[in-house]
C-alpha cells in the first residue's frame, strides 16, 4: 500500500509543475485523495460489500468533486489534475499512466447491461471537458482534445478532437526515438483544428473561383468590344 502511495505522489510531481512538496500533495490534491478512496472502495466492491463501497465512493465525491464508481478498474499512474466534475463509470477500465483533466466523463450511453463504459489504454491524455461514452476502446498513446465527445473506438497513437470526436492525427509520435517511448505527451493545448483547416480550404477555393470569374468577365468585355467594332 505504501509503495502505491509513493508512486501516486511521484506521478503528481512528474506531471504537475505546481507541486512543491509531498505534504502539499497529501493534503491538497483532490485527485490524489480520490484515487486513495477508490482503492479502498474497489477492494470492498470485489468482496461483495457493494453498499459500503458505494458509501465510501460517495463520501469521496462529496470531499473531492470526483466520482469514481467502486467497480471501475484503474491501472498504475493515474493522474487526475484538479478533477472537479470528473466521472468514471462502473465498468470503466483505465490503463497505466493515464491523465484526466477536470470535467472529464468516462460514461455510458444508455441503460444497457454488462460492459457499458469505455476501456482506456496506456499513456492516454483526456483533456478538460471531454466525454468518452459507451463500451468503446481508446488505444495507447491517444490524446483527446478539450470538449470532445468520443463515441467510437480510437486506435493507438492518435489525436481526437471535435463533436463527435474525429481522429485528426495518427502515428504523430516519433516512435523510433527511444527517448519518447515512455514519455507521456501532456501538450493537449497543441492540437490540430479540423474546422479551421476546412474553413481555410474553403477560402482558398473561393479565392480561385473569384479569380476565374474575374478572368471570364475580362474575356467577356473584350469579346463585346470586338463585336461592337465589327458592327
Amino acid at each position: 500500500m505504501f509503495s502505491q502511495i509513493k508512486r501516486d505522489i511521484a506521478v503528481v510531481f512528474d506531471r504537475d509543475p505546481a507541486a512543491r512538496s509531498t505534504l502539499e500533495i497529501i493534503l491538497m490534491y483532490p485527485g490524489f485523495h480520490a484515487i486513495l478512496f477508490h482503492r479502498g472502495a474497489h477492494w470492498l466492491h470485489k468482496r461483495g460489500l457493494k453498499f459500503l463501497a458505494r458509501l465510501i465512493s460517495q463520501f469521496s465525491r462529496f470531499l473531492t468533486g470526483i466520482e469514481i464508481h467502486p467497480g471501475a478498474v484503474i491501472g498504475e499512474g493515474l493522474f487526475i489534475d484538479h478533477g472537479m466534475g470528473v466521472v468514471i463509470g462502473e465498468t470503466c477500465e483505465i490503463g497505466d499512466n493515464v491523465t484526466l483533466y477536470q470535467g472529464v466523463t468516462l460514461g455510458g450511453t444508455g441503460k444497457e447491461k454488462g460492459k457499458r463504459h469505455p476501456t482506456i489504454g496506456n499513456n492516454v491524455v483526456v483533456s478538460s471537458g471531454a466525454k468518452v461514452l459507451g463500451s468503446i476502446t481508446i488505444g495507447n498513446n491517444v490524446k483527446i482534445g478539450a470538449g470532445s465527445v468520443v463515441l467510437k473506438d480510437v486506435p493507438d497513437n492518435c489525436t481526437v478532437v471535435g463533436v463527435p470526436g474525429r481522429v485528426v492525427k495518427r502515428e504523430g509520435r516519433r516512435l523510433g526515438d527511444p527517448s519518447l517511448e515512455s514519455q507521456i505527451d501532456l501538450q493537449h493545448n497543441k492540437l490540430p483544428d479540423p474546422v479551421a483547416e476546412m474553413i481555410l480550404c474553403m477560402q482558398k477555393k473561393i479565392d480561385r473561383l473569384e479569380e476565374r470569374i474575374a478572368q471570364l468577365e475580362v474575356w467577356e468585355d473584350a469579346e463585346s468590344i470586338q463585336h461592337a467594332k465589327q458592327n
